[in-house]
């Protein structure tokens, strides 16, 4: 969350338009004589961008599902806090 003064404002309202249209900031504050007065925040939120599939590709080691599977009881155990 940006605070501006009224002055810094006016002078640059359609940069402060462009930075909540565009997610950059989610709301901004305009202060008068130092005490919030407004808040400037988008009509929409911005659109999340796509995420990319993949990230983590080649951090872990292959694992079979049966592999993957066998550590329920233990991850369960871990959830439940019972001893095994």
């Amino acid at each position: 969350m940006r605070k501006v003064n009224m002055l810094e404002a006016k002078n640059s309202l359609s940069r402060l338009v462009e930075a909540v249209e565009s997610g950059a900031e989610t709301e901004i504050i305009i202060a008068r004589n130092g005490k919030p007065a407004a808040r400037l925040v988008a009509v929409r939120p911005a659109a999340a961008g796509k995420r990319p599939l993949g990230l983590l590709e080649g951090k872990y080691p292959p694992m079979t599902l049966e592999q993957f599977n066998a550590t329920d009881e233990e991850v369960e155990a871990l959830f439940t806090g019972a001893s095994r």
